[in-house]
């Protein structure tokens, strides 16, 4: 190989590595937060969440890919809400959401 292929080949691939690499970074961790009143163990609300994250990922977002959902869950205990809800204000949510059940 000649010198002037070698720089030419060299200049090259220099140029575009910057295109490379910036198509390796991975898209930012979204986060939501869920505060709801309800138990874990309440089907209600275990079916409301299975329709918000199957609604989620029609869209294009996917727990664990691209999407944190951070749930706590009170079960009727108005200072775990409190304490639920000072936790979920404390983290750098991009979405915070309340369920409520009727």
């Amino acid at each position: 190989m000649k010198r002037r292929d070698f720089i030419t080949l060299f200049g090259g691939a220099a140029a575009a590595w910057p295109l490379a690499a910036r198509a390796q970074q991975r898209t930012r961790m979204r986060r939501i937060g869920i505060l709801t009143a309800q138990a874990e163990s309440d089907p209600a609300i275990k079916g409301h969440l299975a329709i918000f994250t199957k609604e989620l990922h029609s869209f294009g977002w996917t727990e664990g890919h691209n999407l944190r959902i951070e749930i706590r869950m009170a079960d009727g205990d108005a200072g775990r809400l409190n304490a639920h809800a000072a936790e979920l204000a404390s983290l750098n949510l991009d979405l915070s959401s309340r369920m409520a059940l009727r």
